[in-house]
């Protein structure tokens, strides 16, 4: 499949080695050797600047999906995109389920706005009911997670469209899909349709998650008219380097290779998971690179046997999957916390 796991001298934690980081749900494949050749070969032209506004990669990503270059805006990760589309916004607050990926609440705070949280439900879903009873006039932005995040479960495809359905059309819903390649294509939201029908939809993505490239910082998010139009008008001059465009296309062109990898990380993820629920961990089932290990003393433990992972303040962890070894030593210490 291209290279094995990752390597990394093991940093120091409260007086801990930490032996595995579990904690930001990266690949743990170094990228194919094609996409490392494909980036070697844009360093000899790194004298010159990129791009003036990243068309190249707006192009690429637009032919992949069946859309028009117009309706893609690319940036520093999801996370890059996300700051420009809040920038884009008026006054007025952001809705989202909580937990959830950390770069909102932080984000909110940057840019001055209250961050209204709406409880998971029991089963670790999103509240589509609750959620839509928190907008009301003063709601900027409506954000919701397909897969969750940190949960890893799935909204229903017919659940989404009614919600969206149901949203008024001048608040913008960002449809974060950071984990979209980890569903299998059957479960996977066609966005071209979603669009046509929903111009108050931004639906966001990147190539950190399954593609192997966190450290490269691409994302994109895609929408229409008017509202991705404002979105690209934050765009940061010279701000995508040439090597995120040869990267995309060599990752476009290895599409076998990297459903393989994906495959793998999947079949560890359900290994670790009935694993772990035999021994008293319930995890919710996941569709992501990740499972969410519910507390309380699961955060706790796995710091104490060098293993760093996401904490959440009742004590639950949210840990990266794919690497056998490191879910080895997950296994060793939780064993016995439910027993």
């Amino acid at each position: 499949m291209g290279g094995g796991y990752r390597s990394t001298p093991p940093p120091v934690s409260r007086g801990t080695a930490t032996l595995f980081d579990l904690s930001l749900s990266e690949n743990p494949f170094p990228p194919l050797p094609s996409v490392v050749a494909a980036v070697w070969d844009t360093l000899a032209s790194a004298n010159r600047y990129p791009e003036f506004l990243p068309e190249r990669l707006q192009r690429l990503i637009a032919e992949r999906l069946g859309v028009l270059p117009d309706d893609v805006v690319v940036g520093a990760g999801a996370t890059g995109v996300a700051m420009q589309i809040l920038r884009t916004l008026g006054g007025g607050e952001i809705v989202s389920s909580t937990p959830t990926f950390d770069g909102y609440p932080i984000m909110a705070e940057m840019t001055g706005r209250p961050l209204v949280s709406v409880p998971l439900d029991p089963a670790g879903q999103q509240d589509l009911v609750a959620l839509r009873r928190a907008v009301h006039r003063r709601t900027a932005l409506v954000v919701l997670c397909r897969p969750h995040n940190p949960t890893g479960t799935v909204l229903d495809a017919a659940a989404v469209r009614a919600f969206l359905a149901a949203i008024p059309r001048r608040v913008p819903v960002l449809l974060d899909e950071a984990y979209v390649e980890f569903l299998d294509p059957a479960d996977r939201l066609d966005p071209r349709d979603l669009l046509r029908r929903h111009p108050n939809l931004l639906v966001l993505r990147t190539f950190s998650k399954a593609y192997g490239l966190a450290g490269l910082r691409i994302g994109y998010c895609v929408g229409r008219g008017e509202l991705i139009a404002r979105v690209r008008a934050q765009q940061l001059p010279f701000g995508i380097p040439a090597a995120a465009t040869a990267a995309v296309r060599a990752c476009y062109a290895a599409d076998e290779e990297l459903r393989a990898r994906v495959g793998h990380i999947q079949r560890e993820r359900e290994t670790l998971r009935a694993a772990l629920c035999a021994s008293g961990i319930v995890a919710p089932p996941s569709r992501a690179n990740f499972l969410y290990l519910p507390g309380p003393g699961v955060a706790t433990a796995l710091r104490q046997a060098g293993i760093k992972a996401k904490p959440y303040p009742d004590g639950s962890a949210r840990i990266t999957v794919g690497d056998p070894t490191a879910g080895l030593a997950v296994r060793s210490a939780l064993a016995g916390l439910r027993g």
